[in-house]
């Protein structure tokens, strides 16, 4: 059981992690990170990588969240707020009235994350995805297709942004994940474990139903617009999805669902 703390003052000190959140996502929070839903919570409760450290609640939600709540451990203190007082604390009518505080897992190093996938692994690549919806409904399309981890380029944004964890429905802490450094390259590193690098892309040389079955395909998705550097797709097997003729674009997040339930039928 956690330690219920009531408050009701938007300036109690202990509650300085939640204040201002919109103006703190965009400086960071220095190996930490913000959880809003209820479904969000629940993952976060449920996962072990990343540690909840503190939870804030509208205090009327407190009978319906029990059951989630009752899984933090005792240390874990759940603050209790009526929802002016919540508000006045984030800086914006928080209508979800449920926000946590957790502790980013250890960073990897993508080559040791792919070093421990087994032996059928489907991995998802994304290079340049610097918009958060994006990127959190990539990250829902890959825990509901069950990738086994995504790799990101330097130029992607953070996958535990609130706005991405929150549209990726808490995809962004089921999936294991790793961030590339600067000059590494995203073919080769792939290649050496085993990976057979798949480029998305609207003139690919394969449609994607007529793909054969490939052993642990890494799907690679470049952002909407530019896509992939011609460089990578000319060192990859490139599929593409047919559409209505006259229309080519698809929402790069509906292009990887689609992409990943063909790959994991295979």
């Amino acid at each position: 059981m956690p330690t219920f703390i009531p408050i009701d003052d938007p300036a109690d000190p202990r509650l300085e992690a939640y204040r201002d959140i919109r103006e703190r996502d965009l400086v960071g929070r220095q190996g930490r990170f913000i959880a809003e839903g209820e479904t969000v919570l629940r993952v976060l409760v449920g996962q072990d990588r990343h540690r909840p450290l503190s939870v804030l609640i509208a205090a009327k939600r407190r009978e319906k969240l029990a059951p989630i709540l009752d899984l933090l451990p005792a240390e874990v203190p759940v603050y209790l707020a009526s929802q002016p007082v919540l508000d006045g604390v984030v800086g914006f009518e928080l209508h979800r009235g449920i926000l946590a505080v957790a502790e980013r897992a250890p960073a990897v190093h993508a080559a040791e994350l792919l070093a421990g996938l087994p032996a059928n692994a489907l991995v998802m690549a994304l290079v340049g995805i610097a918009n958060h919806d994006n990127m959190g409904g990539l990250f829902r399309n890959a825990a509901a297709f069950g990738a086994d981890a995504v790799l990101l380029d330097p130029t992607c944004c953070d996958p535990l942004y609130r706005k991405a964890i929150r549209v990726s429905v808490g995809g962004v802490l089921r999936v294991p994940f790793a961030t590339m450094g600067p000059g590494e390259d995203l073919i080769s590193l792939l290649t050496r474990a085993g990976f057979t690098p798949v480029a998305l892309s609207p003139s690919g040389e394969t449609a994607l139903a007529d793909l054969p079955p490939i052993n642990r395909p890494a799907l690679l998705l470049g952002a909407e617009g530019p896509g992939l550097p011609a460089a990578t797709l000319a060192r990859c097997r490139t599929v593409s999805i047919p559409m209505a003729p006259g229309f080519d674009s698809l929402n790069v997040a509906v292009a990887a669902g689609i992409a990943l339930h063909q790959l994991r039928r295979r």
